[in-house]
């Protein structure tokens, strides 16, 4: 089984078309085989982004998209926002993807790969995530956790988890770096906001 998260250059290309719209903006996503929800946009990460659209109140200048797949978060984040946005995968495929997606619908953003954190080196008001869960709680904790040093001092980051799959052991985890908020619940996904304590 070929992972998201994994690089595998033999696998075969068969692009595809996604199409998403939100209020008066309509996106068009390219995506391919071996990228995280290849033929839809995935339901968290719709849940999330527009979640965070109706309920962030905070003025955003720049963000992060960790894990970004082939961009949907934060190609759509940066539009309606006018904001400049950073969207950071493992998967090279996934990279490639996005930055054909930032230039097809003409945002603000730049993509590159990073293994988590690893290539970042500025620091932002949000970080967006929906992480890799199949990567492993290790994986998604370091995400979290981490997180906390690339935002500013006001910054928060905001993620979608599902309720089977350990929302409530990961807010335990997070207790002790983090004032963490549960926003949205949804068809057992978790939208959580958290802020550095």
């Amino acid at each position: 089984m070929e992972h998201y998260f994994t690089n595998n250059e033999a696998l075969k290309s068969e692009l595809r078309t996604i199409v998403y719209k939100y209020k008066e903006h309509v996106f068009c996503f390219n995506s391919d085989n071996g990228v995280f929800s290849k033929d839809k946009i995935d339901y968290g990460s719709r849940l999330l982004v527009e979640t965070f659209l109706e309920k962030n109140k905070e003025n955003i200048e720049n963000l992060l998209d960790v894990g970004c797949g082939y961009g949907f978060m934060g190609i759509v984040l940066s539009k309606v926002l006018d904001c400049s946005a950073t969207l950071i995968d493992v998967n090279k495929r996934a990279v490639h993807l996005t930055k054909m997606n930032i230039k097809e619908n003409k945002v603000k953003a730049e993509s590159f790969l990073s293994d988590v954190y690893e290539n970042v080196e500025m620091r932002y008001d949000v970080i967006i995530t929906n992480p890799p869960i199949r990567a492993g709680k290790e994986v998604v904790l370091k995400i979290l956790k981490e997180a906390k040093e690339y935002l500013n001092e006001e910054g928060m980051i905001w993620f979608v988890i599902r309720k089977n799959q350990g929302a409530k052991s990961i807010l335990k985890e997070l207790e002790s770096n983090y004032i963490t908020n549960i926003v949205e619940k949804d068809k057992g996904f978790y939208i959580i906001n958290a802020k550095r304590s």
